[in-house]
């Protein structure tokens, strides 16, 4: 799980909800401290809005509340328990506008019906916090509980959304093995040698050289070293399962096409064109071991 992380610290002051005064205080400028003190204080806004806007997803419309909890986060001083406070409403804030959205996101994808509990988080969130938390815990328990459960419902939400391409893949796998020249590894990947090689095969380490097509069971290209004319030079272990598979069996100067499970490829995840639990197929040109 990707590690999240609170950014709670702001340049000007901390917003809250908390409103005292109706009003900005109006410039007074009687002497050049009091001049320098208005033109510091302008000054220090530079990029503020766009902050507010951009960052913290502050409505413009209500720029008069920002100044009201602005006057009474710089009025509070050194008050700690107000800073407590005001700090705790800015952590929030972002848990429900960011980090809640950024789970979502993950786990869910893009079905925005789910979503995880709020309450929960925050009662997690205050118990790690306080120490106070009525569920006991240490943090690695917390971190591995999480993963696992983020993955298993991340798992079973893909499934409902892209099921569908899994099924298919599977009948596709099933149809293409009865195909003459198509063969089957233990695994499930499926090849059909084009062109047979009589150089040296790579091993896990190698760097290999090679020209390749992807695309997905229906015919659509979504990658292709011949569209930029120019061969790519890869690590057989850094790409996919159901690629190292196959160029561990190809010498070099063979041209295969690849029948790439879903398991061996990108599984339950999107990968730009491609989307979730989707066969491939590519043909593999190899063309160099080094």
């Amino acid at each position: 799980m990707k590690k999240l992380v609170i950014v709670a610290t702001m340049a000007i002051a901390a917003v809250t909800f908390m409103s005292c005064g109706n009003s900005t205080p109006k410039a007074d400028l009687k002497n050049d401290v009091d001049s320098m003190s208005y033109a510091m204080g302008y000054s220090q806004t530079q990029g503020l809005k766009e902050y507010l806007v951009g960052r913290m997803q502050i409505d413009t419309t209500y720029m008069d509340e920002f100044i009201k909890g602005l006057n009474v986060g710089a009025s509070a001083g050194d008050d700690k328990k107000k800073a407590a406070y005001y700090a705790g409403i800015q952590i929030g804030q972002q848990i429900s506008n960011q980090m809640v959205k950024g789970i979502n996101s993950e786990v869910f994808g893009a079905d925005s019906t789910k979503s995880i509990s709020l309450k929960n988080f925050l009662a997690g969130f205050a118990a790690g916090t306080t120490g106070k938390g009525t569920v006991k815990m240490t943090m690695e328990e917390a971190m591995k509980i999480a993963q696992t459960k983020m993955s298993q419902i991340k798992a079973k939400s893909m499934e409902k959304q892209y099921g569908a391409n899994k099924a298919a893949g599977e009948k596709f796998l099933k149809d293409n093995a009865k195909k003459p020249g198509v063969k089957t590894m233990p695994s499930g990947l499926q090849y059909k040698v084009i062109k047979v090689g009589n150089g040296p095969m790579p091993k896990d380490t190698s760097m290999v050289v090679v020209n390749y097509e992807g695309k997905t069971i229906d015919g659509k290209v979504f990658d292709s070293s011949y569209t930029n004319k120019k061969p790519v030079t890869m690590r057989v272990n850094q790409v996919i399962p159901g690629w190292t598979e196959a160029l561990l069996h190809m010498p070099a100067g063979s041209s295969w096409e690849v029948y790439i499970p879903q398991n061996l490829a990108y599984g339950e995840r999107e990968a730009g064109q491609i989307k979730p639990f989707s066969t491939l197929i590519f043909k593999i040109e190899l063309l160099e071991v080094k």
